[in-house]
């Protein structure tokens, strides 16, 4: 018979389904014959059957951590039945016709379990007991009178009852879809040690790190409470942050299932963040976020763990997963700065371009270019990269300049063990960022010196688009830079800010609300590019037009002078090349006459190259004679006399 294969389950989960259904066989008519009424009688014989001997089940356990009464408990179970069991709705159905439907209303409810409640109302029970508040079971058909209102258990919740996983919106559950992530020996055992203090119940925050980095860490930390990690998006780019409804009914999941809710916030500057209380959840909860913002959990503000970059020891054993040469591992670890997340990622794009040429072995090269490759999306909305590699032949500068941009170069190669065997005073707020500030007219050849900086270092250079940073709305302009400066931070990207005076010019005298406005905005930049983990260099035309505060956070300050006779000398045999007829006699010329910056010498040969081209001959004097005119034009000059000869 169908009803014997329908109450198999109920019986194997302990007879609380059967107890549900036997109830609503009290309520069919006397001598009712129908396959409905044979479907509840059954069930009615098999709850007498194991009367007072109950097996442990998912749902009985959960009513005891929830401390849910017996009429709640029969309430779920029936709601569960319904959508687990054909027959079970049919016989909900039969007995709710013509009003109701496959699912009990409260009236029905009300009428079956009365017994149970004998000195009170069973509707009143339902309605202020754990069930309905934990959201485990919710009331539908808003419109209808209380009576009609039909009791649904959540999909998700139905099957964490019977032992099985299901997708709860807005949510992710464990580390499907991220990448692995392997994490350093000190991090493993700081979750370990984070998770002992998780326990009781507790709230950590976990901040910094990319994304797969710090899921990878919440999975440790729930691994080590033998829990699995339920990622919660509590908020996306261009989207308030979620609360209330959405998250009802969560709470019991994560008691059926056993696992740690992992709250993913994305605050920015100044902006605060709350964990939602999960109604008769007690139990531990982290929250993600990046450095910015504020956290709080159960009215106060939660202990954070800040994941840092790992040491270079650690980075090597990282490396040497990711790309499984130990040597070539070692100098990585060396000259890269990168995190767990940011190592994989390179790893993974390394091996997938070896496959693609048919290598075993990586390079140092193949990492720098995959550094350029696999951005977090966001950053090109900030800035623009710029992947042009500067050779050394092609940097042209004085001595003392060239000096200078070697000492620069140095301090960013040594920036993380440059404190070691220094004193308590070096020690002291050491931040391994650097921050240079080039200054000069333009043309002189700082953003040139920016390329050739990132070439030397092998990291990818993006130039800040200032016209995207800034907004015109209180508090975005900071919300942008701490992003850029996050992602920067976590992915080992030079930023170069040009025009740096315009972000990070000198506080101006309060007289109106907006001066009040923009010092508040300058001096969260301030704080922000001091504690900056990454390389930021800087560009203006002067000096003068910066906050001494912020002069006194740079590491270097260098100037870029016009070049000398020499280096005018220089700039003109690189830039012309071969393909020219010039002799040394016109380019000794041009160098003592035409006193002007690299960058119109450049745009002076590209002027002559298509001169030349279009006549279908080398360069000439002559043509270079008239970029020089157009580029005196330009800055409102006289064209030296002296450059007239053989024009």
């Amino acid at each position: 018979m169908p009803e014997t294969a329908s109450i198999a389950e109920p019986l194997a989960a302990g007879g609380i389904c059967s107890s549900a259904l036997a109830a609503l066989a009290a309520l069919l008519p006397e001598g009712a014959r129908s396959a409905e009424a044979a479907f509840l009688g059954a069930h009615a014989a098999a709850a007498k059957a194991v009367r007072g001997a109950v097996s442990p089940c998912p749902l009985q356990e959960l009513a005891e951590r929830l401390s849910l009464r017996r009429v709640e408990t029969l309430a779920v179970a029936l709601a569960v039945a319904v959508e687990t069991d054909l027959m079970s709705g049919r016989a909900v159905a039969h007995l709710q016709a013509p009003v109701g439907g496959s699912r009990p209303t409260l009236g029905l409810l009300a009428a079956a379990f009365a017994e149970y409640e004998p000195e009170g109302s069973v509707v009143e029970c339902l309605l202020t007991g754990a069930a309905m508040e934990s959201g485990l079971l919710q009331l539908l058909n808003d419109g209808a009178p209380l009576a009609e209102r039909a009791a649904a258990v959540p999909v998700p919740l139905c099957l964490a009852l019977t032992g099985r996983d299901a997708a709860w919106p807005g949510t992710s559950l464990g580390l499907a879809g991220i990448p692995e992530t392997p994490l350093p020996f000190s991090v493993l055992a700081e979750a370990r040690r984070q998770a002992r203090a998780l326990a009781g119940g507790n709230a950590l925050v976990v901040r910094g790190g990319a994304a797969p980095e710090a899921r990878a860490v919440a999975a440790e930390i729930a691994a080590a409470l033998g829990r699995r990690p339920l990622f919660i998006e509590m908020e996306r780019p261009g989207n308030p942050p979620r609360t209330g409804p959405p998250l009802s009914g969560l709470g019991p999941l994560l008691l059926l299932r056993q696992l740690l809710p992992v709250f993913c916030f994305e605050p920015g500057p100044g902006e605060r963040r709350t964990v939602p209380a999960l109604p008769r959840y007690s139990g531990p909860a982290l929250a993600l976020c990046g450095h910015e913002g504020s956290i709080e959990a159960r009215g106060e503000s939660p202990p954070a763990w800040n994941i840092g970059v790992p040491p270079r020891e650690e980075r090597c054993h990282l490396w040497s997963i990711a790309i499984g040469d130990r040597q070539l591992a070692a100098r990585l670890a060396s000259d890269y700065r990168h995190g767990s997340g940011r190592i994989a990622q390179l790893g993974r794009l390394v091996r997938q371009q070896c496959l693609l040429d048919g290598r075993e072995q990586a390079a140092f090269d193949d990492v720098a270019a995959a550094s350029w490759t696999g951005q977090g999306s966001g950053l090109e909305a900030l800035a623009q990269p710029l992947p042009d590699r500067i050779p050394d032949e092609a940097l042209v500068a004085g001595t003392a300049l060239r000096d200078e941009l070697s000492r620069l170069l140095l301090r960013c190669r040594r920036r993380e063990s440059l404190i070691e065997g220094l004193g308590a005073s070096a020690l002291a707020r050491y931040r391994p960022g650097v921050r240079a500030l080039f200054t000069g007219q333009s043309g002189t050849g700082k953003t040139l010196a920016a390329g050739w900086l990132a070439t030397e270092l092998g990291l990818p250079l993006y130039r800040v688009d200032l016209a995207s940073v800034t907004s015109k709305y209180i508090g975005e302009t900071e919300k942008n830079l701490a992003q850029l400066l996050a992602h920067a931070e976590e992915s080992g990207i030079i930023l170069l800010f040009d025009e740096a005076d315009s972000l990070f010019g000198k506080r101006t005298e309060v007289k109106e609300s907006n001066d009040r406005f923009a010092n508040a905005q300058t001096n969260y930049l301030l704080q922000r590019i001091e504690i900056f983990d990454g390389i930021a260099l800087l560009t203006s035309n002067s000096r003068a037009r910066f906050d001494p505060a912020f002069c006194r956070r740079l590491d270097m300050i260098i100037e870029f002078p016009l070049p000398g006779a020499e280096e005018r000398r220089q700039l003109w045999l690189s830039h012309l090349g071969a393909h020219h007829l010039l002799s040394h006699r016109d380019i000794n010329q041009l160098a003592a006459a035409a006193d002007l910056a690299g960058g119109h010498i450049r745009n002076a040969v590209l002027t002559a190259a298509v001169l030349a081209q279009a006549a279908g001959r080398l360069i000439e004097y002559g043509d270079v004679y008239i970029g020089l005119t157009d580029e005196y034009r330009k800055i409102g000059r006289q064209t030296p006399s002296d450059l007239m000869r053989g024009a």
